[in-house]
């Protein structure tokens, strides 16, 4: 793409993929300690599928680019911000914007990527690696030698989620469609079909006493399931309603309905803890500590990559200007990896 012609994808309103759009324009000029990122990939998640429903929590008003996250080159650098961060390789997290050729970031937002990782190498663990990292180190803290389910453990989160569980020494048990199951018992992952809807009964004859974390993006009645799996001393991470993708009516409702359910578990005297995971929480009031965390959190996902603890691959490559195909193929479910946008 030409460096001074700026693509960016639009979504503008709730409408089928093939009804996203693409905009020409000129490259943004950064502004005081700002840069802006010259993209080399960027990820299809479900976050845009929701968005492009109207169904994701806080999405903004039509029309705006989505792209939750991208790994590229700084390519020019506002006042107060190191010129010599020109041609360095970087990752941000943007919950939207990402669907650009440049980029416009707060410096401080954006994070060395290593060396020895290609852009869609780093890619692949950006928004979804800094989540499996938080929710197993930052809320459950899971330990070795406990046991935790993982639902969604053939999907984008729930299979970083998994692998970091094994490194750190915890027995994974993993709902995923059965086309996962044999890639799952390889790493060491007992899988349940969750479509049998057998899910509760499966997991409480592999663990009796309880789990020690679930994982859950599932919502709806399962997050009354995963409560009701934990063993004494357990905790519940819920972070999604994916069961809610396709319905109607409000889009706050069933996240409203989790947080108020994790918030009458906690008062109850029975040692187990629930949370509703949100990877922003605490940028508008702790700005700092947001950053600090994510910096530190993405730093050690990157090297979890690198050592080989992880491994997040690829499900497909397609120019930016063929969002509309990428976003298609991430809502058939018939790919395993991430799907990569590229410039």
């Amino acid at each position: 793409m030409n460096d001074n012609a700026l693509v960016q994808v639009v979504l503008p309103g709730i409408v089928e993929p093939e009804d996203l759009q693409v905009r020409y324009a000129s490259v943004p000029e950064p502004g005081p300690g700002q840069l802006v990122i010259a993209m080399e990939a960027t990820g299809v998640s479900f976050a845009e599928q929701q968005m492009r429903r109207g169904r994701y929590y806080d999405q903004p008003p039509f029309p705006f680019v989505p792209g939750y996250d991208l790994v590229g080159r700084v390519h020019t650098t506002g006042a107060g911000v190191d010129a010599a961060l020109v041609g360095r390789r970087v990752a941000a997290l943007t919950k939207v914007g990402g669907w650009a050729s440049h980029v416009l970031v707060d410096a401080a937002d954006a994070v060395d990527v290593p060396d020895g990782l290609t852009a869609e190498q780093a890619e692949t663990v950006v928004v979804n690696g800094v989540t499996a990292w938080q929710m197993l180190h930052r809320r459950a803290r899971v330990r070795a030698g406990q046991t935790v389910l993982v639902h969604g453990a053939g999907g984008g989160v729930g299979s970083v989620l998994t692998q970091l569980a094994l490194a750190s020494g915890a027995a994974v048990i993993g709902t995923a469609s059965p086309r996962h199951h044999e890639a799952l018992r390889e790493l060491g992952v007992v899988p349940v079909d969750y479509r049998t809807g057998e899910v509760p009964a499966r997991v409480r004859a592999l663990a009796p006493g309880g789990v020690d974390a679930v994982f859950d993006h599932v919502g709806g009645r399962s997050v009354v399931d995963s409560w009701q799996l934990l063993a004494p001393g357990g905790t519940l991470v819920a972070y999604g309603s994916a069961s809610t993708r396709d319905d109607t009516g409000s889009k706050q409702w069933p996240v409203l309905k989790i947080l108020a359910r994790t918030a009458l578990w906690n008062a109850l005297p029975n040692g187990r803890r629930a949370f509703f995971y949100n990877i922003w929480a605490g940028r508008r009031f702790q700005q700092a500590g947001f950053r600090a965390r994510l910096r530190s959190d993405l730093t050690d996902v990157f090297a979890a990559l690198g050592r080989g603890d992880i491994t997040a691959p690829v499900a497909a490559r397609l120019p930016l200007v063929h969002a509309a195909d990428a976003l298609r193929l991430a809502e058939s479910g018939t790919v395993t990896g991430k799907i990569v946008l590229t410039a």
